[in-house]
């Protein structure tokens, strides 16, 4: 049996943004359940603040999905913001970066209870002055595909090259926070050189978006989600 998967969702996202996902991975014998976000759990995080809100709930629910199946181990996927969110869940070093963590509990040590990270359009770098803190945590303690026993995929969209002409502003605005250059290929949020790490098994995917709408390709699209899951455990 396939180990079961956890999605964790990108920032300001709920959970039911992800049952496309959960389903389209259940179908291929990956029981799968998505942290029970709703999109006000994201406020407390707003301006580059703790994610320790999120952590907890990460935490909360692969207790409860290894419990539930009688596992000791799990796939975890995030997607956007929650990949390196995952990262920091892994490590064994307290996030305790910020003033509003002082006497909380600040380290899950997670790294082996996870098989498999898949990051999904995760900006793994940034030059957004709001998440410098928190990511320049996550680059300076866990660079790279840093646990040798953990799996690390990660999966960038190419379906957005970044220009100066208004249909594309967005993309190239984006682009050029993430990692200064906005002329580039990227899922239209996250440049695909953004979305990789040394080490890593890094995938690049044609005409795939960054988040769901109608009609429109993305990472949680069944013909997407075909590439990337063949590389859980």
């Amino acid at each position: 049996m396939s180990l079961p998967t956890v999605i964790l969702p990108g920032y300001l996202a709920g959970a039911n943004a992800y049952l496309e996902m959960e389903r389209a991975l259940g179908d291929l014998g990956f029981p799968t359940t998505t942290v029970p976000l709703k999109r006000r759990d994201w406020v407390p995080t707003l301006g580059g603040r703790s994610v320790t809100p999120i952590l907890q709930q990460l935490d909360q629910t692969v207790k409860r999905v290894m419990q539930q199946y009688g596992s000791d181990r799990i796939n975890l996927v995030g997607h956007s913001a929650g990949g390196w969110i995952s990262r920091i869940y892994l490590g064994e070093k307290p996030y305790s970066v910020h003033p509003a963590d002082k006497n909380r509990v600040c380290l899950w040590q997670a790294h082996p209870t996870v098989a498999t990270l898949v990051t999904l359009g995760t900006p793994q770098v940034s030059r957004e002055r709001w998440t410098l803190r928190n990511l320049d945590f996550v680059k300076n303690n866990y660079p790279g595909a840093f646990y040798p026993s953990v799996r690390y995929v990660c999966v960038a969209g190419k379906a957005l090259y970044g220009d100066r002409k208004w249909q594309n502003w967005f993309a190239y605005s984006s682009y050029e926070m993430t990692c200064g250059t906005g002329g580039c290929w990227g899922d239209g949020i996250t440049p695909v050189e953004a979305a990789h790490l040394e080490g890593a098994e890094n995938l690049v995917l044609e005409g795939v978006f960054h988040s769901p709408r109608p009609g429109r390709l993305w990472y949680g699209s069944p013909q997407a989600l075909e590439v990337w899951a063949k590389y859980l455990a």
